[in-house]
């Protein structure tokens, strides 16, 4: 489960940066002033935030299904390292 909460962790960051690299090609823009690559790459910002937002939303949610099986099971560790 762990695993699977790192790998994404690391599809969230990418996602990031693609977020920033679309963020960075409409700041290039604004010298072009090309009207429809404004357009376009903000419809593919949108498309990446939301992507962002569901990618969110399921790591949230995996990792209260983690949280809950590791409960269930008694493998939460306490503070100093050990299991409970």
């Amino acid at each position: 489960m762990d695993k699977v909460l790192r790998e994404l962790e690391d599809l969230k960051n990418s996602q990031v940066a693609l977020i920033n690299k679309a963020a960075k090609l409409q700041v290039d823009n604004m010298e072009l002033n090309d009207q429809e690559l404004d357009e376009k790459l903000g419809d593919v910002h949108n498309q990446l935030s939301e992507s962002l937002d569901a990618i969110t939303e399921v790591q949230i949610h995996f990792e209260e299904r983690r949280d809950k099986f590791e409960s269930d099971h008694g493998l939460i560790e306490n503070p100093e390292g050990g299991e409970q």
